[in-house]
C-alpha cells in the first residue's frame, strides 16, 4: 500500500495555486490568464487537443516558466525552490524512457534521486501497488504502452509525493489496468494527496474525479462537479426522457407547462426540453396525476460529463 502523506496544516487546503497564469510560445498562446487552485482529492483536467492541458501541467511542475502570472505549489514557487520537487511528481504523456533499463532499476534510481529511505524496499512496494512485480526485471523496451504507463506511475509514487500530476495516465492501458489505476488514483486522493489528472477519456474522468476543470483554447471554460457545471449552463435547456402509460396525453399536457420549451415523442417515450429542471420535477408528477398518466421512469439525458463537455466545446 502507498502510505498517505502528512495532512495539510489546519486551515490550509490549497496545495496548488495559479494566479493570472499565461504561457505563450512566440505568437501562440497556449495558456491564457488562468486563475485556479487545487487541493487534496482528485481533479480531472479536460479539454480537446490544443486546449493547453499539458502546458498547464508543465508550468505547475516547474518544467516551464509562465510567461505571466504566479504559480505556487505547497506555498513555494517550483521554479525558485527545488525542495518542492521532493513533494511533487509528474507522470508525463510522452513515451521517452530508458528502454534497456529494467523497471525495477528505473524506479529505484528515481527513489535514490529523491533521497528515499530504503530505496529497494520502497521500489518493491510501488511495483506491487501498480501490479508490475512479475515483470519488474524485464527491460522497459519490452513493455506494452499500458505497462510503461504503470511503470511511470510507480516511479512517481516512489517518493510519496503530496502533489501528483498525471498527464493522460490511462493511455494504452487495457480495461483491467484502467480500472486498477482509477481505483489507485481515487485512493490517493482519499488519502489526502492532490491528484490532478489530464485525460480525454470522459467516462473514466467521471469515475475518478469529484471535481472537473475544463479548458478550451487555453482558457478555463468551467470548474466544479459535472452536476454544478451543467446547472450553471442556463442557456442550454435540460433534456429529460420520460416513460409512461400514455406518452401522447402527457406530451399534450406538457405543451402548456411553464418552462417547457420542447416536447417530442421518441420510441414510445416523451422527450422534454425544459429551461429549469427543478420546475419540471415539481410539475411532472402533478400533470401526470391530473391527466391519469402513470410514470414508470424519468432519465436526464444530458447530465453526463460527455454532454457537458460537448456543450462547452460547441460554445467556443
Amino acid at each position: 500500500m502507498v502510505r498517505p502523506p502528512p495532512l495539510p496544516e489546519a486551515g490550509v487546503t490549497d496545495t496548488v495555486v495559479l494566479t493570472s497564469v499565461s504561457k505563450w510560445f512566440g505568437f501562440k498562446v497556449a495558456v491564457s490568464d488562468v486563475t485556479i487552485s487545487f487541493g487534496p482529492g482528485v481533479t480531472g483536467l479536460l479539454g480537446p487537443n490544443g486546449a493547453g492541458k499539458t502546458t498547464l501541467m508543465r508550468v505547475v511542475a516547474g518544467l516551464q516558466r509562465p510567461s505571466q502570472g504566479k504559480v505556487e505549489v505547497l506555498g513555494k514557487d517550483p521554479r525558485e525552490d527545488v525542495d518542492v520537487y521532493r513533494r511533487m511528481a509528474l507522470v508525463p504523456e510522452d513515451e521517452s524512457m530508458y528502454e534497456r533499463e529494467t523497471a525495477r532499476r528505473f524506479i529505484e534510481t528515481m527513489a535514490r534521486l529523491g533521497k528515499v529511505d530504503d530505496p529497494a524496499g520502497k521500489t518493491e512496494e510501488v511495483l506491487t501497488t501498480v501490479e508490475l512485480t512479475d515483470a519488474a526485471d524485464r527491460p522497459l523496451g519490452t513493455y506494452s504502452k499500458g505497462m510503461r504507463q504503470r511503470a511511470k506511475v510507480a516511479a512517481a509514487l516512489v517518493t510519496d509525493p503530496e502533489v501528483l500530476l498525471l498527464d493522460e495516465p490511462l493511455n494504452g492501458a487495457d480495461p483491467v489496468q484502467r480500472a486498477q489505476l482509477i481505483r489507485l488514483f481515487r485512493d490517493l486522493g482519499g488519502a489526502g494527496r492532490t491528484v490532478i489528472v489530464s485525460s480525454h477519456v470522459l467516462a473514466e474522468v467521471e469515475r475518478m474525479a469529484d471535481r472537473v476543470v475544463a479548458m478550451v483554447d487555453g482558457r478555463l471554460a468551467a470548474v466544479g462537479s459535472v452536476v454544478t457545471i451543467r446547472a450553471a449552463m442556463t442557456d442550454r435547456p435540460r433534456l429529460v426522457y420520460v416513460e409512461c402509460s400514455d406518452p401522447r396525453r402527457l406530451a399534450a399536457a406538457l405543451f402548456r407547462a411553464d418552462g417547457v420549451v420542447g416536447v417530442h415523442l421518441e420510441d414510445g417515450r416523451v422527450r422534454i426540453e425544459a429551461s429549469d429542471a427543478r420546475d419540471l420535477a415539481l410539475q411532472l408528477p402533478r400533470l401526470a396525476v391530473e391527466h391519469g398518466v402513470r410514470i414508470s421512469d424519468v432519465q436526464p439525458a444530458d447530465e453526463s460529463l460527455e454532454s457537458v463537455f460537448r456543450y462547452l466545446v460547441e460554445a467556443r
